[in-house]
């Protein structure tokens, strides 16, 4: 009962969000309490959604291969399909993973109660349809500018973050954590759209500035204008080059 009012709370949002004309749809990080790629049955309301629509949906769920269990967002294209997936690459430590599990093994029985993911190896860029590419960043992820500017590096137009905040209530963390992703759009250039299932969901312009937020804990769909852009800027040509630079003449 959990997993089905949880499903039709997003799909009912979906609805809202697709009548209001949004030509992409995006739900955030762990959205579905099922694996949506192998159990087909709870997956389809989500597809015939998407094909029934024409929009492609961008959506956090778990991913299985073999024994490897995945943080992975996935595309759905505007016929129902899943077209691409990307894997979380930088898991959180003792949250989603252990470090040095053999030699910390006192550490592994109280992570594995909430999670023991393998961790991606490829910054994938997500072809949603349309011509559109989209680099999604999970979580903490959007604190790495290595990682956005890898999928600007590989085409993406636009920048998307899907996280779980519910860890961090109310307090400072969860403001920090949208602040320090919000620079990944100065950066390099791009969009950003943040889907958060506790907030801060919001669309951030490649200025920095907030074009359109939701507050924390609102159940709604938030919709923006973004625009789809390929100028390359300083940092997404260079890095981090000018910051090793500094430091270098720092200790000369």
């Amino acid at each position: 009962a959990y997993r089905d009012a949880i499903i039709n709370r997003y799909l009912g949002l979906s609805r809202q969000a697709i009548a209001g004309g949004a030509d992409v749809v995006v739900w955030p990080e762990a959205s579905t309490p099922f694996f949506l790629d192998r159990d087909g049955a709870l997956a389809q309301p989500i597809r015939d959604l998407a094909a029934r629509a024409r929009r492609p949906f961008i959506i956090g769920t778990d991913e299985v291969v073999g024994e490897a269990v995945y943080n992975a967002a996935a595309a759905i294209g505007a016929d129902g399909r899943t077209r691409a997936s990307y894997r979380k690459v930088h898991l959180v430590p003792f949250g989603e993973y252990v470090p040095l599990k053999r030699l910390l093994f006192f550490v592994g029985p109280l992570v594995e109660a909430v999670s023991d993911f393998t961790a991606g190896t490829d910054p994938v860029v997500l072809d949603v349809g349309g011509g559109l590419q989209a680099g999604v960043a999970i979580c903490y992820e959007s604190t790495y500018p290595s990682l956005a500017r890898a999928f600007v590096q590989r085409g993406a137009g636009v920048l998307f973050v899907v996280t779980n905040d519910g860890w961090f209530g109310r307090s400072s963390a969860a403001f920090q954590h949208f602040e320090m992703g919000a620079l990944r759009a100065i950066e390099n250039g791009r969009y950003l759209a943040r889907a958060a299932n506790t907030g801060i969901t919001a669309v951030v312009d490649p200025y920095g500035r907030v074009v359109a937020r939701a507050n924390m804990f609102e159940a709604l769909t938030l919709g923006a204008e973004v625009r789809v852009l390929g100028a390359r800027t300083l940092y997404s040509r260079l890095g981090d080059v000018v910051a090793w630079l500094s430091a270098a003449l720092t200790l000369l």
